[in-house]
């Protein structure tokens, strides 16, 4: 019955919207069942998937992404971690020949007992052969016959995969023990939208998938405890803590495997891990999911993991109340073995290590089920909304829970900008995720200044316009493929504010942001005042926040608005008297205004004291200008 209301639901929010706007998205129904021999690490799979032409186009062609064939030697994942300058050290290592340091990428070692694979075959539309043609991590398929707008076909096709020993986020026995970590581990419908086909091959970076609903089977050996995406539709039949009456289950002795049944509901993606030491703990969101908790049964860390489940019920809990609730009814936070990756209704994370680097682990990935899984934005193309938008949230969380709040909890990601920027490498945030010279750069620039866009917003149009628009942006666009042009057009929403501008200089360009206070004199016509002169020294435009601090201890600001924002922001300080001053154009690179003299000296002027405008020269924001410290 759940399902139904919610499937109705979302059917009316896309119609809804389709209306007004001409939006639309293709939809895909998965049918899966599969048998995974724990000996050898392979498996062999049927998949049935009905899909439903929702564009404009008639699609003559499909595409399915099939990610466990980066895995082998001389792929182009293979390829790319020896060609990019800063090679991934969890996926290279170096080596000593002669006098030199030679790169080594582990993938090219694997044997082909160790090498990851995914091979299709019998390929049939509504019954009728079509031509299937692999190349590399990309499934290229000739339809039988075209899909016309509107219409559903159905395809059918065997696999037999081979899950790689874990060189990164996905496969087989990791360092942390960990077993089997299925993540992108089927043949999996690459997106159709407006802009034409995404068929990415994998490289190393990020995923975009189809919206659609999962029904899965799969048979593994009966020892095996299994966690991931979608309900487990037969807990008693299966035991390990999965029962709903806390019965374990007696299998009979003849009993060599057991088959997981799980559905998933509207999500573009399915991922599960098996291991036969996980511990299984479960724990109740107020009013929301049912987290699940699976890791090793480890002495070393079953301690930090519990300690965990606290914190993570309150993450889940402000997450619900800053962007939007939830909308499934089961989140599971599960040892992988290998980083931290959000998959859909659960992630798969790093066991070990300290409780600190665990929970927070844990707050950024979960926060993807919002920014990626519900909200799912073009990660390939737009890094930066995903993971920028999801270390936002991480960020206000972990915050939220911490004994010791801060005022700024954004420093850590523009401190990690203005490190890019100093360096001389950054790229446009609209680069594509594997165009990178860096991979420092990326991360960068997805995490850190991705996280800025949304706080910087809370200086050019107030921090109460900028939670507003994260909710509205969640409400309007979940379960479909917002771009950045969703995010900047919700923002002008709720605030009013003309915000292309912010958009275009800072993704799609590496102009910075540079003010300074060029110049501070006193009248010298008889007038008790004081002169201030401004310059623009970068390209970026902003409006501008200027405090003045007397001697007296009284303090007064005033507020320059930009003037093609056509705005002004509302006083962040009601209790600090503010002065609205006339707007400052882009094309004038210096500005100039008076400050009346009262009784008192001025003490300091400040430009920015919030600190989240992105200057990236902050030393010329402050008059008199501070003064280096010497050594003593």
């Amino acid at each position: 019955m759940k399902k139904l209301i919610l499937s109705f639901s979302l059917l009316f929010a896309t119609a809804s919207f389709a209306q007004s706007s001409g939006y639309w998205q293709q939809h895909v129904d998965y049918k899966m069942d599969v048998v995974m021999d724990v000996k050898n690490y392979q498996y062999k799979g049927k998949q049935q998937l009905v899909y439903t032409n929702n564009s404009p186009d008639t699609l003559r062609r499909v595409f399915y992404h099939l990610y466990n064939n980066a895995f082998q030697p001389n792929s182009e994942m293979d390829a790319r971690l020896l060609s990019i300058a800063d090679s991934d050290r969890r996926m290279v290592a170096k080596t000593k020949v002669g006098d030199k340091e030679v790169k080594e990428s582990r993938i090219a070692k694997l044997k082909p007992n160790e090498i990851g694979y995914l091979k299709i075959s019998n390929f049939k539309q509504d019954g009728v052969s079509a031509l299937a043609k692999e190349v590399g991590t990309i499934l290229e398929v000739t339809l039988a016959k075209p899909i016309l707008p509107g219409q559903k076909t159905t395809f059918t096709l065997d696999f037999d995969g081979q899950s790689p020993v874990q060189i990164r986020r996905s496969g087989r026995n990791n360092a942390e023990g960990v077993e089997l970590s299925m993540a992108q581990w089927y043949p999996k419908m690459a997106e159709f939208d407006f802009e034409g086909w995404h068929a990415d091959p994998y490289i190393g970076r990020e995923f975009h998938g189809v919206w659609g609903d999962f029904d899965v089977n799969i048979t593994i050996d009966k020892d095996y405890v299994l966690g991931g995406t979608g309900y487990l539709q037969n807990k008693n039949e299966i035991g390990h803590g999965y029962q709903d009456n806390g019965v374990v289950v007696n299998y009979p002795k003849k009993t060599k495997t057991l088959t997981w049944h799980f559905i998933a509901p509207n999500v573009h993606d399915f991922t599960w891990a098996a291991d036969k030491n996980y511990l299984h703990d479960t724990i109740q969101v107020p009013n929301g999911a049912t987290l699940h908790f699976l890791y090793k049964n480890n002495p070393k860390i079953i301690d930090n993991w519990k300690k965990a489940e606290k914190e993570t019920v309150e993450l889940m809990e402000f997450y619900n109340k800053t962007v939007g609730k939830y909308p499934y009814d089961q989140y599971s936070v599960i040892q992988g073995g290998d980083g931290g990756m959000e998959y859909a209704m659960c992630t798969l994370i790093l066991g070990e290590g300290t409780y600190e680097g665990l929970i927070g682990v844990i707050a950024h990935e979960m926060a993807h089920s919002w920014f990626q899984h519900v909200l799912a934005s073009n990660e390939s193309k737009h890094g930066w909304m995903d993971e920028g938008f999801t270390s936002f949230l991480e960020d206000l969380g972990m915050n939220e829970i911490a004994e010791k709040k801060i005022e700024n909890p954004f420093e850590g990601s523009y401190r990690g900008y203005y490190f890019m920027v100093n360096s001389g490498k950054e790229q446009p945030q609209s680069t594509h995720c594997d165009r990178y010279d860096y991979n420092q750069m990326y991360s960068i620039a997805a995490y850190s200044k991705g996280d800025v866009f949304l706080a910087q917003l809370i200086y050019l149009i107030g921090k109460d316009n900028l939670m507003q628009t994260v909710k509205r942006y969640y409400r309007d666009f979940k379960f479909k493929h917002p771009t950045p042009n969703d995010i900047k057009r919700t923002a002008e929403r709720v605030s009013g504010a003309n915000l292309d501008w912010y958009l275009v200089d800072w993704t799609q360009t590496t102009n910075t942001i540079d003010y300074a206070i060029k110049n501070v004199e006193s009248a010298t016509d008889g007038v008790q005042r004081t002169g201030v002169t401004l310059e623009r020294i970068g390209r970026m435009p902003m409006p501008i926040d200027v405090a003045v601090e007397y001697t007296d201890g009284t303090k007064e600001t005033f507020y320059i608005p930009l003037r093609m924002m056509s705005f002004e922001k509302p006083n962040p300080n009601p209790q600090v008297k503010r002065t609205t001053l006339p707007d400052w154009a882009w094309a004038y690179p210096t500005y100039f205004f008076e400050i009346p003299k009262g009784k008192s000296v001025i003490k300091k002027i400040t430009l920015d004291e919030s600190g989240l405008m992105a200057d990236v020269k902050r030393n010329n924001n402050v008059y008199p200008e501070p003064q280096p410290e010497t050594k003593k």
